[in-house]
């Protein structure tokens, strides 16, 4: 059969089939020129050797910056009267977080009055000790005494004063109500406690945590066998149900030394800006781990590639009336770009824009 030579125009948008059964790179292949005005529609792009890009798709949560992060602890026992933040608000520096009424205040306060009332006795006892002992009255023991005494006196109360001040300082009074304030500003990311609760001494966890929230941290989940396709620096992609289509970048910063005895895997730390603060803690993210591999391939634009019939197939441009239909294999696409294990050379160049217009009128499709 001999060769049938289409030309085709910016108008057409459909190729003139040949009537032949469809033969991929084959001496049959309808010849096809591009005319000027299709030459500016497609994009030509050279096919050339890289090495290698890998993917590993994980799941994460988002999690807030523990360096940027202030956690609020009681400063002593007692029962909170009233919360007057929630879970996500945004709080300002001092800004007041609960009230407590607690025991080991009003107890302060108490020993408080009880030292200042033995300072003063021992102040005067001391002044008195002084004039007699100047006078040639008393001995000069009984004037250290009296000092030493004074000296009793004020390191007792010097000691309820710092209690005080350790228990909320100026943020308490003598009923026993203690105000507790928040260190710093930012969002309540963390609430552990309603009014009415009782807060009890020996108490460890915190009251409230704050975070800025400008940074976060995603932890993401490794599985064994992945271990090894994830290392410090590599780059993250974020994403997540609530913004579909929005990226989030950054890289590895930390990898876990031990697997999680439940479910078996290994967290990784990524640390990302949070511009808007979009990104809130608890949410589920998916993660794209891309890393580049020692081995080396030909690769070409992923969308030069056309899938037909189980197989892949690229357009070669060598002229404008020499055009070839070829089959190629592809190792795997990472990043819109295919790397070919045969099919194609370095420097070959492929259609990678409207390639489906001319693959069909070459084929015969």
């Amino acid at each position: 059969m001999k060769k049938e030579t289409i030309l085709i125009g910016l108008g057409s948008l459909m190729f003139l089939a040949s009537c032949k059964p469809k033969t991929v790179d084959a001496p049959e292949n309808t010849q096809v020129c591009v005319s000027d005005s299709l030459q500016k529609m497609i994009t030509i792009d050279t096919a050339k050797t890289s090495t290698m890009k890998d993917e590993l798709s994980l799941s994460g949560e988002v999690s807030s910056d523990d360096n940027n992060v202030v956690k609020v602890f009681p400063f002593s026992s007692g029962q909170v009267i009233s919360v007057r933040v929630s879970l996500g608000d945004k709080v300002s520096k001092g800004q007041t977080l609960a009230i407590m009424r607690s025991a080991d205040v009003a107890g302060n306060y108490t020993d408080l009055s009880s030292t200042q009332s033995d300072v003063s006795v021992a102040k005067r006892q001391l002044d008195q000790a002084e004039s007699l002992y100047k006078n040639g009255i008393s001995s000069e023991r009984d004037y250290t005494e009296a000092q030493e005494n004074y000296n009793k006196a004020m390191a007792a109360n010097r000691k309820v004063k710092q209690q005080l001040s350790i228990n909320g300082g100026g943020n308490t009074s003598e009923n026993g109500t203690l105000v507790i304030k928040a260190p710093e500003s930012g969002y309540i990311i963390e609430k552990n406690i309603t009014s009415g609760s009782f807060i009890r001494q020996d108490n460890a966890g915190s009251m409230f945590t704050i975070s800025n929230m400008q940074d976060v941290w995603i932890w993401a989940n490794v599985f064994e066998s992945d271990i090894s396709k994830v290392k410090v620096g590599y780059t993250a992609k974020v994403t997540t149900l609530a913004y579909p289509g929005k990226v989030f970048d950054g890289k590895v910063n930390e990898i876990s030394s031990v697997l999680d005895p439940d479910n078996k895997v290994m967290k990784i730390k990524i640390a990302l800006p949070n511009p808007g603060m979009l990104l809130k803690p608890e949410m589920f993210t998916n993660v794209v781990i891309t890393n580049s591999e020692n081995t080396q391939a030909v690769s070409v634009p992923a969308k030069a590639v056309v899938f037909d019939s189980s197989k892949n197939y690229v357009v070669i441009y060598n002229s404008k009336c020499d055009l070839k239909v070829r089959e190629v294999s592809v190792i795997k696409t990472v990043d819109d770009v295919s790397y070919i294990a045969s099919g194609l050379q370095p420097g070959d160049k492929v259609v990678s824009k409207n390639q489906l217009l001319l693959y069909d009128a070459i084929t015969g499709d």
